[in-house]
């Protein structure tokens, strides 16, 4: 056979060797790449991991509370020398050593860097970082023992300070006390303004007058024992109305509601023509002047006696006996007033009747109330919400158990309870000579050693033993000085605007303000007139 010249077989050898070297050159360009991709990840994790311990050895490094808490700790020692500059830096401005409390106070500041830069870097501080501020801090502490401003001087100062702010908080709360009674105790112009237009249109309007005298039919219903009979004490018109409003509009049938109403000379007129003028949905209004009583008088009724004395009155308005200790919220008006101890002479007042609710002005009523005279007081005389929730509302708060016959008689932890929505049964009241009882306390206090003035205090002594409790929700307390639970609210059949704070003053709590303004008809022409809004 004939082989192919040299010339046919060179040419494919040169290409095979081309290809091997490029395919080699290839892998060696791939491996490279390869290795410098690993590397740059593996140096990432590294740094990554680096800085993650880094971070953890930082928040590790230093516990700050083991650090002041440290006895030995170079921080705790700074923070005191802080602590006891920041004493002397008080003390030497009082003294008027001005340039000595600067130096304190720029010392102060320096340490405190120091303290910031050991908390934001996490490592402790050592005795070489802090040698210098320590050192010139100590001086600095010492010249203020040269000054006189050692531990004793220190409690010396503080101690006149604390009572010198005491002194000033007391003045402060005296004063606002005091604003706050007279703010309550004024009878703002509009209901002025009410009063004189209605006494002028009671003797202007003859056809008012005549509405009253045609209601024979009234006066049955005034002794009917089948109504249920409701009682307020008040020379406030508005506020009255406003009781008497609510309870008509709450209540599932107000024809059968009888509403008395007490009252003093200087009112009746206004009084009888507002209620005479306006319609409560039917409910039978009655108002009387109790200047009409005959048997109202100082040989029966001790407290009259009492306040009609010179002496009494200048106890309670002036406090000169006994250099104004008398606290200002007994020098107040009502407390003197015939009105406000009537609330024991029911029975006398309404002789034809069995059972009474007794309503202070101050309240709105928000549900019907008829059940209250269905409610069983298991004997007793008084039905009423007990105020016991808190230890200050017990009877030790209200009366001298420092006198013997009060802690002869009666427990000081006792549940005291609220006047201002009372159920008094008064065939129980007679047979039990309820009043009796109430002149008896009166007389031992000629000398005001059982109570202050007021009406609450004495009521816890006649009707004890004598009170049955109600459920919690006839009567919600504290809309005229405190925060009041919604949910309580929401339940509470009576809402008592007791405290300084009435919705009819500015001193009014807003918030509260709307529950009972939502019984005022302030479309009624007398009080646009009278500005009121």
């Amino acid at each position: 056979m004939r082989r192919r010249g040299v010339d046919f077989r060179r040419p494919l050898r040169r290409k095979v060797r081309d290809l091997l070297w490029w395919a080699l050159c290839c892998a060696v360009i791939i491996l490279f790449l390869y290795i410098l991709t690993k590397g740059n990840q593996i140096e990432s994790i590294t740094a990554l991991s680096k800085r993650t311990y880094k971070n953890e050895r930082i928040v590790e490094s230093l516990n700050m509370t083991e650090e002041m808490l440290n006895p030995n700790s170079v921080t705790r020692q700074l923070n005191d020398q802080i602590s006891l500059a920041k004493a002397f830096v008080v003390i030497a401005k009082e003294s008027k050593n001005l340039q000595f409390a600067w130096e304190l106070s720029a010392q102060i500041r320096n340490s405190q860097i120091l303290l910031s830069n050991a908390a934001t870097t996490g490592s402790p501080l050592t005795t070489v970082e802090s040698e210098s501020a320590i050192h010139d801090m100590a001086l600095l502490l010492y010249q203020s023992q040269q000054l006189h401003y050692d531990s004793a001087t220190m409690l010396m100062r503080f101690k006149a300070r604390i009572q010198a702010l005491e002194e000033q908080m007391n003045s402060v709360t005296e004063k606002s006390s005091k604003y706050g009674q007279i703010a309550a105790e004024e009878v703002p112009k509009s209901l002025y303004c009410l009063g004189v237009r209605l006494t002028t249109e009671w003797f202007k309007n003859h056809n008012i007058q005549k509405k009253l005298k045609d209601t024979r039919q009234v006066e049955m219903k005034l002794k009917d024992n089948s109504l249920y009979h409701f009682c307020i004490f008040s020379d406030n018109i508005l506020a009255t109305s406003v009781a008497v409003n609510s309870t008509a509009i709450n209540s599932k049938n107000p024809e059968f509601i009888v509403f008395h109403l007490v009252t003093d000379e200087i009112n009746y007129t206004a009084m009888k023509a507002w209620f005479a003028m306006n319609d409560f949905r039917g409910v039978t209004v009655e108002v009387q002047k109790f200047e009409d009583f005959t048997w109202l008088n100082a040989s029966y009724v001790p407290v009259l006696k009492q306040l009609q004395d010179s002496e009494v009155q200048n106890y309670y308005f002036s406090g000169n006996s006994d250099n104004g200790r008398t606290p200002i919220k007994f020098r107040n008006p009502k407390y003197l007033s015939m009105l406000n101890h009537l609330r024991f002479y029911i029975p006398e007042v309404f002789p034809a009747l069995k059972k009474v609710v007794f309503l202070d002005d101050d309240v709105v009523v928000q549900k019907d109330l008829s059940a209250l005279f269905s409610i069983d007081l298991n004997g007793n005389v008084n039905g009423a919400v007990e105020t016991c929730m808190e230890t200050f509302h017990r009877y030790h708060k209200y009366i001298n158990y420092s006198h013997p016959l009060i802690r002869a008689h009666f427990d000081p932890d006792d549940c005291g309870w609220a006047f201002g929505m009372n159920v008094f049964d008064l065939v129980q009241w007679r047979k039990k000579n309820v009043t009796g009882i109430y002149h008896y306390w009166q007389e031992k206090n000629i000398d005001r050693t059982l109570w202050k003035l007021g009406t609450l205090p004495p009521g816890l002594l006649t009707f004890y033993g004598l009170t049955e409790p109600l459920d919690p929700s006839w009567h919600v307390l504290g809309f005229g000085y405190t925060n009041v639970d919604p949910q309580l609210i929401e339940i509470g059949a009576v809402l008592h605007f007791n405290g300084n704070s009435k919705p009819w003053l500015k001193i009014g709590i807003e918030k509260y303000k709307h529950l009972w303004e939502k019984y005022v008809e302030y479309s009624h022409p007398l009080l646009q007139q009278c500005n009121f809004h």
